[in-house]
């Protein structure tokens, strides 16, 4: 048995995902429960640990937010009413006696391709994750920026546009707002995001104009994040990443005309590592 090996587990709002992974970031056993509170956590490290056939160095958790990651508390996330200022990490300590560290899941991805993905070999990454929603996070010298409290890199909420739609979070014109893959299908007046990449790839023009709209768009948010936080590299994750393939040069040639940097150009924009593992990978890295 690999003492470096950790248990990942992904926490969503109608599943629990768990894995086993390597000191490589590889994973190597996995497994999906539905989310049903606590004994869904429990019973899917119980499954990860039969694979193990041995002890561990710890376990990583990912949960929806808000939550504490230095207490390893949730606090109250809308998608899991089950749980308010619940002890989730002394909770999984308590139940299977090694250490346990909880984080969001988009500053987990970003840590696990810092260590083990796209952002190998640069010292500070940004991390976006493009999906239903659009969240961030910020890797410093192999460090997750929390901020005062907790709640940095709500990256997802940065404003481009004051005068436009509502965004979930009450504020108008956020990055979600307009980026989002529901945002996208709802510019293009499509059902969803899905319908847009394939009637861009059957040659519509109009679905083609809302996706060089996004890349503008995803330009002037990341032109920002530039001028704020000048990252080594800039590492894209998620279904609306996926999407934007086709479109990734023109989205990376937009960042430097919307930032005053003048080396902005040379960063370098690239898709992640980890897909619909990210969750997995991600928790494992709060580890590492």
């Amino acid at each position: 048995m690999d003492q470096r090996q950790t248990v990942g587990v992904d926490i969503g709002g109608t599943k629990v995902a768990a894995g086993l992974v390597d000191g490589a970031g590889a994973i190597t056993h996995k497994t999906r429960v539905p989310m049903t509170g606590f004994d869904a956590v429990r019973e899917a490290v119980e499954n990860i640990l039969r694979e193990a056939g041995g002890p561990i160095r710890g376990i990583g958790i990912c949960s929806p937010g808000p939550l504490d990651p230095v207490r390893g508390v949730v606090i109250n996330p809308p998608n899991l009413p089950c749980w308010r200022n619940f002890p989730l990490a002394a909770e999984t300590e308590h139940g299977f006696g090694v250490p346990v560290r909880v984080d969001n899941d988009a500053n987990a991805a970003g840590l696990a391709e810092a260590l083990w993905g796209a952002g190998i070999g640069y010292k500070n990454v940004f991390y976006a994750t493009l999906g239903t929603g659009v969240g961030a996070g910020i890797v410093f010298d192999g460090k997750i920026y929390h901020g005062r409290t907790g709640s940095a890199a709500e990256g997802g909420h940065v404003v481009i546009d004051y005068q436009g739609p509502v965004c979930g979070c009450g504020k108008r014109g956020c990055i979600e707002a307009l980026c989002s893959g529901p945002a996208i299908a709802r510019r293009a007046g499509m059902a969803c995001a899905e319908d847009v990449g394939a009637a861009y790839w059957a040659g519509d023009q109009a679905a083609k104009a809302v996706l060089a709209e996004t890349a503008e768009l995803l330009g002037v948010w990341l032109g920002t994040v530039v001028d704020l936080l000048e990252p080594d590299v800039i590492v894209v994750g998620g279904g609306v990443a996926e999407l934007m393939s086709p479109f990734l040069d023109a989205w990376k040639a937009a960042i430097p005309r919307w930032s005053i940097n003048p080396r902005a150009a040379e960063i370098p924009l690239v898709r992640a590592r980890y897909g619909s593992d990210s969750g997995i990978a991600g928790a494992a890295a709060l580890m590492a």
